[in-house]
C-alpha cells in the first residue's frame, strides 16, 4: 500500500512488535496505533518516513529507548508516546521536530535531565512530561517556547527553581509542578497570575503567595551578628533534642501497650511498607477533618506521609458485619489487577483489631462530586471522556484479565477523577470472580439499589452484563444529572423508561441542561452526540442479559461517538 496517507489502528488488542515493514509507507501522514498491546522497540526507521504529520503511539507496552532519527521529522506535528515503558534519555534531537505543535511523552519511565535543544520549539502548544523520573533544573530556556498554552512536569523528581523567566509564557493557561523537588519562591507573573495551588502540590521546598498554600518566603537580615547566629542554632538544637527524645519516649510506651503489632503487605508503589502508625499520623489520628468519604464497611482519609506523598487510606470498620470480607475481597482483586483507569494500590495494612488499604489519592474527588456540587461543570467532551475511562476499566475486568472480574457496584461515587480529570473505578468490595466457564455466579449480596441489574437484585445472579446495565445507568445519571433515586422515579417510572420514554425526539427533555444552553452555536453536534450516547445507554440496560450489549462493543461505540463529535465541533 505504497500511496497509503493514513493509517489508524486505535484501541484494538494487537500485540507483538511494531514490523520495521511498516516504515516502506513513505507517503503515511498519519500513523495511529495508540491503545493497542505492541511491546518491544520503537523503529528507528520510522525517523525515515519524512512525510509523517501525526505519530500515536500512546497506550501501549513498548519498552525501549526513544530513537534518537525521530528527530529527522522535519513536518511532524503531533508527537504521543505516553503511557508506556519507554526508557533511557529524551534524546536531544527532539529539539529538532519545529514543526511540532503536541510532544507527549508522560507515563513513561524517561531519566536525566529535560533537554534544552526543546527550545527551538517555538510552535509548541501542548507538552507533558509527567510521571516519568527526570531529574534537574527547568532548563531557562523554555521562556522561548512562547506558543506554549499546556506545560505538564508533574510526577518526576526535577529540582531547583522554577524559572521567573516562565513568565514569559502568556499564552500559557495549564501548567502543573506538582510532586518534584523544586524550591525557592514560585513566579507570581505571566501564567502564575492565574495559578493555583493545584499546580505546586507536594514542593515542600517552595514558597511565595499564600494562595499558593505554601510558606511566605523568607529574607534573611545580612546584619546578624556571628554570636545571635550562633545562640539561635545552639537554642534550636537543644529543642529539636528535647523533642527527639520525647518522640522516643512516647514511641516506645505506644508500641509497648499495642502489643499486637500490624501486618503489612505491599501492593505495589513507592512505599513498599506503611506501618499502622505512619498512617495514624499521616491522617492525623483518622481526623474526620480529612474524610474524604464513606461506605458501606469502610470510609476513606486524607493522609500525607512524612515525605510529602498523598494517599487515601480506606479503612474498614471491623465491627461490621461483612467488613473483613470485604477488605480480603478487595485485597485479591486490586493485587492482581493492573490498568491505568483502575485506582492504584500502594499497600495494605493489617492486624486482628485494624484493616486498611493505602490507596493512589486522587485530588479531583469523585464523579459524583462533580455532577452534583453546583459550583462545579464537567463538559460535554468531559464527560464523554470519563465515560470511556470507566468503560476501558471495566472492558478490561471482563476480557483483558485471565480471570474475568464482575465489579458488581459501578456507581458515580467509585469512579475518581485524578489531577488531569482521568476516571479510574475504585472499591472491589464485593467484586466476583468468575471461574473457568463460568458465565455467571450467585450471590447474596446486594449492591446499591437503582443501578443494579434485574437478574441481580431478584435472583442474586451475577454476570459480566450486569456491570453493564451498572454503566448504562452512570451514563444516563452523568449527561442527565438525576440519580435513579430521584424523587421523580415512583412506581413502575425508572431513570430508563423515563429516558426511553423521550428517545429520540424528546431527548432535549431530559439531559442536563447545563450542557445546551439556547443559542450554543454547537447545539447540533451536541444534540446529535447526546442521541448516540443515550441510544447505547438503553442497549446497555434491556431488560433481557443476553440481549444487552457488550462492554467491549460499548467502549468501542463511545470511542466514535467521541471521535464524531470532536471532528464536529472543527
Amino acid at each position: 500500500m505504497l500511496n497509503l496517507q493514513e493509517f489508524y489502528l486505535e484501541s484494538n488488542k494487537i500485540e507483538g512488535i511494531i514490523p520495521d515493514s511498516i516504515c516502506n509507507l513513505k507517503n503515511l501522514g498519519a500513523l495511529y496505533l495508540s491503545g493497542n498491546q505492541f511491546s518491544g522497540r520503537v523503529p528507528p526507521c520510522l525517523g525515515k518516513v519524512t512525510s509523517m504529520r501525526y505519530l500515536y503511539l500512546a497506550d501501549n507496552m513498548l519498552n525501549s529507548s526513544l530513537p534518537e532519527s525521530l528527530g529527522s521529522l522535519p513536518d511532524l506535528i503531533e508527537f504521543n508516546f505516553s503511557s508506556n515503558l519507554l526508557h533511557g534519555k529524551i534524546p536531544i534531537e527532539i529539539g529538532n521536530l519545529k514543526a511540532a505543535t503536541l510532544i507527549d511523552l508522560s507515563k513513561n519511565d524517561f531519566f536525566g535531565m529535560i533537554p534544552s535543544t526543546l527550545e527551538g520549539l517555538d510552535r509548541l502548544i501542548s507538552l507533558s512530561l509527567a510521571h516519568n523520573k527526570l531529574d534537574g533544573p527547568i532548563p531557562d530556556s523554555f521562556r522561548k517556547m512562547l506558543a506554549l498554552e499546556y506545560l505538564d512536569l508533574s510526577s518526576n523528581n526535577l529540582s531547583g527553581e522554577i524559572p521567573k523567566s516562565l513568565e514569559a509564557l502568556v499564552y500559557l493557561k495549564y501548567l502543573n509542578f506538582s510532586f518534584n523537588e523544586f524550591s525557592g519562591e514560585i513566579p507570581t507573573g505571566g501564567p502564575f497570575a492565574n495559578a493555583t495551588d493545584q499546580s505546586f502540590l507536594s514542593n515542600y521546598g517552595l514558597c511565595g503567595d499564600s494562595k499558593f498554600h505554601v510558606s511566605p518566603c523568607v529574607i534573611r537580615s545580612p546584619k546578624r551578628s556571628k554570636k545571635k547566629k550562633a545562640i539561635l542554632v545552639l537554642g534550636v538544637g537543644m529543642l529539636f533534642l528535647a523533642l527527639a527524645l520525647a518522640y522516643v519516649f512516647l514511641r516506645w510506651r505506644k508500641i509497648k501497650k499495642n502489643a499486637d503489632q500490624a501486618d503489612v503487605f505491599p501492593v505495589k508503589g513507592k512505599h513498599e511498607r506503611i506501618s499502622y502508625y505512619e498512617l495514624e499520623q499521616a491522617t492525623e489520628g483518622f481526623d474526620e477533618s480529612n474524610l474524604l468519604g464513606s461506605g458501606s464497611f469502610s470510609k476513606v482519609f486524607k493522609g500525607i506521609l512524612k515525605d510529602g506523598t498523598l494517599l487515601a487510606a480506606k479503612v474498614f470498620n471491623v465491627q461490621l458485619e461483612g467488613a473483613f470480607k470485604s477488605f480480603d475481597t478487595e485485597c485479591e482483586m486490586l493485587r492482581n489487577l493492573r490498568h491505568r483507569n483502575l485506582t492504584k494500590v500502594i499497600t495494605s495494612c493489617s492486624n486482628p483489631h485494624f484493616k486498611s488499604l493505602v490507596l493512589e489519592y486522587m485530588p479531583n474527588g469523585t464523579l459524583e462530586k462533580w455532577l452534583y456540587n453546583h459550583n462545579l461543570f464537567l463538559d460535554m467532551l468531559q464527560r464523554l471522556s470519563i465515560m470511556i475511562d470507566v468503560a476501558s476499566a471495566i472492558d478490561y475486568l471482563h476480557n483483558g484479565y485471565s480471570t474475568p472480574v464482575v465489579h458488581c457496584d459501578l456507581k458515580p461515587s467509585n469512579v475518581l477523577l485524578d489531577h488531569e480529570m482521568v476516571g479510574h473505578v475504585s472499591d472491589f468490595g464485593i467484586a466476583k470472580l468468575l471461574g473457568a466457564g463460568e458465565d455467571f455466579v450467585q450471590t447474596r449480596t446486594i449492591a446499591t439499589i437503582g443501578y443494579i441489574a434485574p437478574e441481580y437484585g431478584q435472583d442474586g445472579i451475577v454476570s459480566t452484563s450486569c456491570d453493564v446495565y451498572s454503566f448504562g445507568i452512570v451514563m444516563m445519571e452523568t449527561f442527565t444529572r438525576r440519580r435513579p433515586s430521584d424523587e421523580i422515579f415512583t412506581g413502575e417510572m425508572n431513570i430508563r423508561c423515563w429516558i426511553n420514554d423521550s428517545f429520540p425526539s424528546g431527548i432535549h427533555k431530559v439531559v442536563d441542561s447545563n450542557l445546551i444552553q439556547p443559542g450554543d452555536e454547537q447545539i447540533d453536534a451536541k444534540m446529535h452526540c447526546l442521541s448516540s450516547i443515550m441510544k447505547l445507554a438503553l442497549s446497555c440496560t434491556v431488560v433481557t442479559p443476553d440481549a444487552r450489549i457488550s462492554m467491549e462493543d460499548a467502549l468501542s461505540t463511545l470511542e466514535k461517538i467521541r471521535l464524531q463529535f470532536v471532528n464536529s465541533l472543527r
